[in-house]
């Protein structure tokens, strides 16, 4: 039988986490200034005619002001998570911009880390063929990578905590304890889910069914890591669901599938809302591996996936003993 802390002993406990918390979201806002610092000389070089010249002014321009865009909502967004305010703020644009910053950089730490395993040992990720990237210079490089990886730990780390301080009915207790009500929009949005993960899958590992073969020479190994990893986490947010809705393992803790479909669905989402626009305007002659029609198929799929699998999660009713729904 699990041992119940005492009350002074889980105020002991939620402290220490809080503590953690504040650490991790303070330390995402700080990395994540490093990007944004980036994002805002590239734009005001460009505007002063010091832009790359393979790229047209406009086109980089609004571009990284996008990104500037999102890196600064990036480390508001981490100070709310570290500071007391940030309790305070309404439910829903906490809930939105956390899911899509988690989304966009909690799901990429697998592929950071088996990237930086890669340039260590020399391992060739992009066929030989030099991107932007390699011309930026060396502080640049690593500011942005530091911003990326702060971030996507600082959230990793601070969001769970965060979100079972504020909302404890939704990530406290145990899976096996409730069983919740499973509507059918749940099972297709899951089975999507488990879908799009193989297909992406298989995609990572090679196959070529769905892609353009005028354009297979954009399957690198890089490409390979990414579609991977995104496949990946398709499959960790339907798989996720099915524990929370089966309840088994029963004694798994209830916030490990709740983030883990929190981080799942906002990958889903955040990547094809970036790269179906990116599929039907083709900006600057930009071309994807698949099939145009598979693109856009696969990146709307996608899009409604995320929605419906965080909108489940959330609204989860889970019974009480008694049989009435609990609260959200």
């Amino acid at each position: 039988m699990t041992q119940v802390p005492s009350e002074p002993e889980a105020r002991a406990i939620g402290v220490r986490w809080s503590v953690v918390r504040r650490v991790a979201g303070y330390s995402a806002a700080l990395t994540m200034s490093l990007y944004l610092l980036v994002k805002v000389i590239w734009v005001t070089a460009a505007l002063a005619g010091y832009g790359p010249p393979d790229v047209g002014t406009a086109g980089w321009v609004g571009l990284n002001t996008v990104t500037v865009g999102m890196s600064a909502v990036g480390v508001v967004l981490g100070l709310a998570l570290a500071q007391r305010w940030g309790r305070r703020l309404p439910a829903l644009p906490v809930v939105f911009f956390s899911w899509v910053a988690a989304g966009f950089l909690v799901p990429m730490l697998p592929y950071m880390m088996i990237t930086g395993v890669l340039d260590v040992v020399g391992g060739d990720r992009d066929g030989g063929h030099a991107g932007h990237s390699a011309s930026a210079a060396g502080w640049e490089t690593v500011f942005i990578s530091i911003g990326f990886a702060g971030m996507a730990v600082g959230l990793a780390v601070a969001l769970p905590i965060y979100l079972r301080e504020r909302w404890p009915s939704r990530f406290l207790g145990r899976i096996g304890e409730r069983r919740p009500r499973f509507p059918w929009p749940a099972r297709t949005a899951m089975l999507a889910a488990v879908a799009l993960g193989l297909l992406w899958l298989y995609w990572g590992f090679g196959g070529t069914i769905g892609l353009d073969s005028a354009h297979r020479g954009h399957g690198d190994l890089n490409g390979r890591l990414l579609t991977g990893n995104a496949g990946l986490w398709a499959l960790i947010g339907g798989c996720s669901l099915l524990a929370l809705v089966r309840g088994r393992p029963a004694r798994l803790p209830m916030w490990v599938p709740m983030t883990l479909v929190f981080a799942a669905s906002g990958s889903l989402f955040a990547w094809s809302c970036w790269k179906l626009p990116l599929a039907v305007i083709r900006p600057g002659g930009y071309v994807m591996a698949e099939h145009p029609v598979v693109a856009v198929i696969e990146h709307a799929v996608s899009i409604g996936t995320g929605l419906v699998l965080l909108a489940t999660a959330l609204g989860l009713r889970f019974p009480r003993a008694d049989g009435a729904p609990s609260s959200p």
